[in-house]
């Protein structure tokens, strides 16, 4: 049993809320999944001590009821442990405030008193980031933005499927900015959103303007969702106007590239495509590979090699699934005392199986609903024919390949009869061109996309 510190109270003001919390955070993301970290404990923060509780800021009052019922007795136990004391918890819905970005001063990366820091998670740096053909474009071109914001690419613009890196490369650049003293703001566009509504509401869209005008970066994540919100996309517009004329650094992150965000105002879509769009895509065997070695590194865990291929294998189209699959597996094997094999892999992971997305479509199953969609065989697809009634369904399954299938275009070229993976990108990107101005091209991808997916489902 602990005994209370009588150097150390929680109370003491020489104890820091929010340093706490995030070691509780730490050690919290070892023992839930990553999905559950990622929806009820990230973007919680440590507040104040009140008597002997930790007061925990929450995103919303859904997420306070989940972690009363959920996670209380985990969170007070680990709290306790690392406080060396009984600690005790409450929750406080955090409030939507503006991010200020007054002058910075101090230590480098460091507000002044009273502004937020952005929230920036601390292994999302550039030095944590697995490098590989399916990220390597995005990551040049995030370090560089990094070092030379305002001057390389500007806007910078980052697109990709949920849970391949784009946030972390986001932060990244935030890191690395605010450690070289420039004044960052990382957001949301749904917070964007909702600082608008309250700047509308408290009459103070001049404040609300000036802050976000006078950053040096402006790091925006998931631009896709301000989409239908013409008040909005009306104001970063403008916003973006001032701050690419003043050579400050501009930083986008959406699940689809400009031209596919559906909805998106043309004057948005073309400002967005004046710099680089750089894609990213899931990651093949060997960066998965790499990505759970780099992982257990960081949990001082020696896993074989076999175990690494086994979950390798098995999630391969959302690097958060494979990173939190590894972080389930090793804390299985700590709780149980065994040993790190392919049975403790299944057996860890068993009840994923019901929750797990299905996997994307094979490019053996792309291929066969191409083929029974145009009427040709498999041979004429995988042909050098450059006849328009071969080209055209053979550029399309390049474009479902990489869009459905998330494959690299090494790998739709070995599926395609071992074409060059120059040729596999100008098919695919001559495809996404046309989905934009061709109704034949839409009407054709729509099909075969509801076609692929109901071949999938009845397999």
């Amino acid at each position: 049993m602990t005994t209370r510190s009588t150097d150390q109270p929680p109370t003491d003001p020489h104890r820091d809320p929010a340093e706490l919390w995030q070691q509780a955070l730490r050690h919290l993301s070892q023992n839930v999944s990553q999905a559950n970290y990622n929806t009820w404990l990230d973007g919680t923060e440590g507040l104040r001590f009140i008597d002997h509780s930790l007061v925990i800021g929450t995103k919303s009052e859904f997420v306070t009821e989940w972690m009363q019922k959920r996670m209380r007795p985990l969170i007070v136990r680990t709290l306790t442990e690392l406080a060396d004391e009984p600690l005790d918890i409450r929750f406080e819905p955090l409030r939507q405030e503006m991010q200020t970005v007054s002058p910075l001063s101090g230590a480098p990366g460091e507000q002044e008193a009273g502004i937020p820091r952005p929230r920036l998670r601390e292994r999302y740096t550039f030095e944590h980031f697995v490098v590989g053909t399916n990220n390597r474009l995005a990551f040049a071109a995030a370090e560089g933005v990094a070092s030379a914001p305002g001057r390389l690419y500007n806007p910078l613009f980052l697109y990709g499927a949920a849970g391949l890196g784009k946030t972390h490369l986001l932060q990244s650049i935030g890191h690395r900015t605010m450690d070289a003293g420039l004044k960052v703001i990382y957001i949301s566009s749904e917070q964007f959103t909702n600082q608008i509504i309250t700047a509308i509401q408290q009459r103070r869209q001049d404040e609300f303007r000036a802050r976000y005008r006078s950053a040096d970066v402006l790091l925006i994540d998931d631009i896709q969702f301000i989409v239908g919100k013409e008040s909005t996309q009306s104001e970063f517009f403008h916003t973006f106007n001032d701050l690419y004329e003043a050579g400050r650094q501009v930083v986008i992150t959406s699940d689809k590239s400009p031209a596919l965000i559906p909805h998106l105002e043309e004057r948005l879509r073309t400002r967005f495509e004046w710099g680089l769009i750089a894609d990213i895509q899931a990651p093949d065997l060997e960066m998965r590979v790499a990505i759970l070695r780099e992982k257990a590194i960081e949990h001082g865990a020696r896993v074989p090699d076999e175990v690494i291929h086994a979950i390798a294998a098995r999630f391969t189209n959302n690097i958060r699934e494979l990173e939190g699959s590894l972080t389930r597996i090793l804390a299985y094997a700590r709780l149980t005392g065994e040993a790190l094999t392919i049975e403790l892999v299944q057996s860890a992971l068993a009840s994923l199986r019901a929750d797990e997305p299905k996997l994307p479509p094979s490019p053996d199953l792309i291929m066969d609903v191409v083929c029974r969609y145009f009427g040709i065989d498999r041979e004429a697809l995988l042909s050098k024919s450059r006849e328009k009634r071969v080209a055209y369904p053979r550029q399309l399954a390049m474009y479902l390949m990489r869009e459905m299938a998330q494959r690299s275009l090494v790998e739709i070229g070995q599926s395609l009869g071992g074409r060059d993976h120059s040729t596999v990108h100008h098919g695919w990107r001559k495809m996404e061109r046309s989905l934009i101005i061709d109704p034949e091209t839409k009407r054709d991808v729509s099909s075969l996309r509801e076609l692929v997916e109901r071949s999938r489902q009845a397999a």
